[in-house]
């Protein structure tokens, strides 16, 4: 199985901000020397013109510039940079490579980083700049690969901007799973949304998911799943709210990846969100996830 990553070069942020960024350079290490992956390839930067596909003609010239005003930089969360838009196009690139795995043979495509779900048509927010999710889905239409999508976000936060973007397409369909008491606090619909009382444990969670899960591929009918698979639903997540183990975050992934690959349907895999006080809690849970997608892989045919 190969993997997408980000690359590896500094970033001007403050302390803070650079923290969780730590992690993903520590989790491909550990990808490779668990032999989970052959390879981990970092992708080059996704096109502007696809960009435009999916956001506002003028907010994308205000990221390429850097002309954000206060509001935009306050809801971003992060401060602008141009390597911090480099590294969302390669994230962004890097989810459709990994659903172009999926579809060539590997049956799931894997991204260490992507699920930029907060990123809406002319707004990044709560640290996406631009939504891999809607571009991926928009590009594999345009090469003729698929036409009907489902996302499974399942990361704590509900996903905003993938509502705001593919609800409203037929051929597709937003399902999120998150707490009710958290981040984003006005709510653009997704198609089917779970709302899930703070401090939630691993057994309400699951039934909750498996019965969303059950609605979700029934009524979409997909030719892929794009799984969202944060490790912020962890009961120690800074930002969560939730209180799922280690072990039920493992059987979440293992509950998406099966229930899809159950109807046929190849899975993207990205990581979305993660905010543990000790970043090793957070490599350790989204390796979890890389074996799960692992163990399930098909080899990609020889080029």
């Amino acid at each position: 199985m190969r993997v997408w990553t980000h690359a590896d070069h500094p970033f001007p942020l403050p302390e803070r901000h650079r923290y969780p960024l730590a992690k993903y350079a520590l989790l491909r290490d550990a990808v490779l020397a668990h032999g989970l992956a052959t390879r981990a390839d970092t992708p080059a930067e996704i096109s502007w013109e696809a960009l435009l596909r999916v956001h506002d003609r003028a907010f994308l010239e205000r990221m390429r510039t850097g002309a954000l005003d206060r509001r935009e930089s306050r809801v971003l969360g992060l401060p602008w940079s141009p390597e911090l838009v480099e590294r969302a196009r390669r994230g962004t690139r890097g989810t459709l490579r990994a659903a172009r795995d999926a579809l060539d043979g590997q049956t799931i495509g894997v991204m260490l980083g992507g699920g930029t779900h907060h990123a809406g048509r002319a707004s990044a927010r709560g640290y996406c700049l631009f939504n891999d999710l809607a571009v991926t889905t928009t590009e594999l239409r345009r090469e003729g690969r698929l036409r009907r999508v489902l996302v499974v976000d399942c990361d704590v936060h509900q996903g905003d901007g993938t509502a705001e973007l593919l609800t409203p397409d037929p051929e597709a369909y937003t399902l999120s799973l998150q707490c009710e008491r958290n981040y984003p606090f006005t709510r653009i619909p997704s198609d089917l949304d779970v709302e899930l009382p703070t401090g939630t444990g691993d057994d309400l969670y699951l039934s909750s998911l498996e019965r969303a899960l059950a609605i979700a591929v029934r009524e979409s009918r997909p030719e892929i799943v794009l799984y969202l698979a944060g490790a912020d639903p962890w009961e120690g997540d800074d930002l969560g709210r939730l209180s799922l183990t280690k072990a039920g975050l493992l059987a979440r992934d293992e509950l998406v990846l099966d229930a899809a690959l159950a109807a046929g349907v190849p899975v993207v895999v990205t990581l979305a969100g993660g905010y543990p006080p000790d970043v090793h809690d957070g490599v350790e849970i989204n390796l979890a996830t890389v074996r799960a997608a692992a163990a399930r892989a098909r080899p990609l045919p020889s080029p």
